[in-house]
């Protein structure tokens, strides 16, 4: 088999144009070529037409209810006659529904300030584009600081006395602490022990201990809206007094 012949590398005269690399790789070693996996895709289609697919299923849900079910509409605007309770639309509940707990400046001044804040800053920080697992270290300190931080959030909501929103933080507290030991350890060790499901515990023990600080964050935040929004719109009555939504 014959020589190759040495390498000539020649420069161009353009300059914006793509440049050329030359590799010179010895005989005796082979060529090795690492890619990258890019979980990323184009909005169009991929995003685009999930969009509209949904859209023409909320649609078609909408349509087909209003044909079975009048609106709940009551009678017309009497400004003599103040409605109890008085309810803000269901987007607003939630707020209503923690006006109930805090001072008016907190639960409708410093509050929703501190979630937009939130929103507005969370993209900057590289937890959002690295992704990494909540417990990827097994970081001690960092269990110690997660821990005081949850029971100080449980100790503010106890004062106040919003058990609605204690309850969702402390399940998701003991869970994502729960996540920080082995799956044969700890909480998780138990279920696998003591439960003919142990493949599956494994399974969602090993999915969770995926996720990132970021959906965490955000699942809570999601959970504590759609339980606030729940409560303000089923379970408030006259006073806004707790009711059961058949009565």
């Amino acid at each position: 088999m014959p020589e190759p012949g040495p390498v000539q590398i020649e420069t161009g005269a353009k300059a914006v144009g793509v440049p050329r690399r030359v590799a010179l790789i010895h005989r005796a070693l082979p060529a090795r070529f690492m890619t990258e996996e890019d979980e990323t895709v184009m909005t169009f289609p991929h995003l685009v037409v999930r969009e509209a697919l949904a859209l023409e299923i909320l649609l078609i849900g909408l349509g087909l209810l209003s044909l079975f079910y009048d609106a709940p509409l009551e009678s017309l605007a009497n400004p003599n006659k103040t409605p109890n309770p008085a309810k803000a639309p269901w987007y607003f509940l939630g707020l209503q529904e923690l006006l109930h707990y805090f001072p008016p400046v907190v639960a409708g001044v410093l509050i929703p300030a501190l979630a937009v804040i939130a929103l507005v800053a969370i993209p900057y920080f590289r937890v959002n584009m690295e992704r990494h697992s909540l417990w990827r270290d097994r970081s001690p300190a960092k269990l110690i600081v997660f821990s005081g931080t949850a029971a100080l959030g449980a100790a503010i909501l106890a004062v106040f006395r919003c058990y609605i929103l204690l309850v969702p933080m402390i399940v998701f507290a003991t869970l994502m602490a729960s996540l920080y030991f082995p799956a044969d350890r700890g909480l998780w060790g138990l279920l696998v022990r003591w439960t003919p499901l142990s493949k599956f515990v494994v399974r969602t023990h090993l999915w969770l201990s995926e996720r990132s600080l970021a959906v965490w964050l955000m699942s809570w935040f999601l959970a504590a809206v759609v339980v606030l929004t729940v409560t303000g719109s089923l379970f408030r009555g006259p006073g806004w007094s707790f009711v059961w939504p058949w009565q």
